[in-house]
């Protein structure tokens, strides 16, 4: 489970933020769809990083990226999508 993962954060002013951590989920927990939903009904992120505790709320974020893709998604997800600008 060393994988390391991505996270983008897209901010409503324009900024972003660029995160790398270690997986926290294993592919094969069946849980992993579950604590995502978790995740985004909470309205906040919450990340631990560089010795601090960082909380953003939702209304700051315009949208995430995420990356590699998690293997379990909540129903619901579009998959298999790419974007034609």
């Amino acid at each position: 489970m060393s994988e390391k993962k991505g996270l983008i954060i897209h901010f409503m002013d324009g900024s972003k933020k660029v995160l790398e951590f270690p997986q926290q989920v294993a592919d094969t927990d069946v849980a992993a769809a579950a604590k995502l939903k978790e995740a985004l009904e909470a309205r906040r992120l919450v990340i631990q990083a560089e010795g601090a505790l960082v909380v953003i709320p939702f209304e700051n974020i315009k949208y995430l990226q995420l990356y590699p893709a998690p293997k379990k998604l909540p129903a619901g997800v579009i998959r298999g999508a790419s974007f034609k600008d």
